[in-house]
């Protein structure tokens, strides 16, 4: 009789340390609760991560399509007023020639058409830089002096290196002709392409 109230005292306590240790188990899982203040860090704490991850600077390497000459850099600068635009090329005929964003970040065919059209995620119609109706890439023309060498500054409102119209990743786009901000293919040719990356913002000068 003795032996077998041993063993149901035995039993007993078994049951018990499984249903402690699934009680633990359970509240592991769930974790722990987190009140209001403990949220508002969270969500603090990513917004900060987020706006230290935004880009602040990114540049393209333009380069020559099939035998054009042409080469040179734009950097793109993030500022409060919108993205700063910086452009010096060479190797271009005098006079204007269009230049844009277009939406592929792709200068691997001698026609530059892999680059597709132009950046236009509101499906605007087409424009110059100023217009209130155009494409996010449209950026106007660049004109070249009589040795070729030509330099572009704007700070553009539309285009941005975060958020929906962001243009890293995408293509600057070089023409052979002058946009006359009315007919997407006035500018004709693609003649220089570079694909927009992030640069680092100690490197700008």
């Amino acid at each position: 009789m003795r032996h077998r109230t041993w063993i149901a005292v035995i039993a007993g306590f078994a049951v018990l340390f499984v249903a402690v240790q699934i009680q633990h188990a359970q509240s592991q899982e769930r974790g722990p609760r987190r009140g209001p203040r403990a949220e508002a860090r969270s969500g603090a704490s990513l917004e900060m991560r987020g706006e230290m991850n935004k880009v602040g600077f990114a540049v393209a390497m333009v380069r020559g399509l099939g035998d054009h000459k042409v080469n040179g850099k734009v950097t793109f600068k993030q500022t409060d007023d919108g993205v700063e635009i910086n452009a010096e090329l060479d190797g271009l005929q005098p006079g204007e020639h269009g230049f844009h964003v277009h939406e592929f970040g792709d200068c691997s065919m001698e026609d530059g058409k892999c680059a597709g059209a132009h950046f236009n995620p509101t499906k605007a119609d087409h424009g110059g830089p100023d217009s209130k109706n155009r494409h996010v890439g449209d950026l106007g023309n660049i004109k070249a002096d009589g040795q070729g060498h030509a330099t572009y500054n704007r700070t553009d409102k539309m285009i941005s290196l975060n958020g929906a119209h962001s243009i890293i990743g995408r293509a600057v786009i070089v023409h052979a002709k002058e946009d006359d901000f009315k007919t997407v293919t006035s500018a004709g040719d693609r003649i220089g392409c570079g694909v927009i990356g992030i640069a680092d913002p100690k490197m700008q000068h």
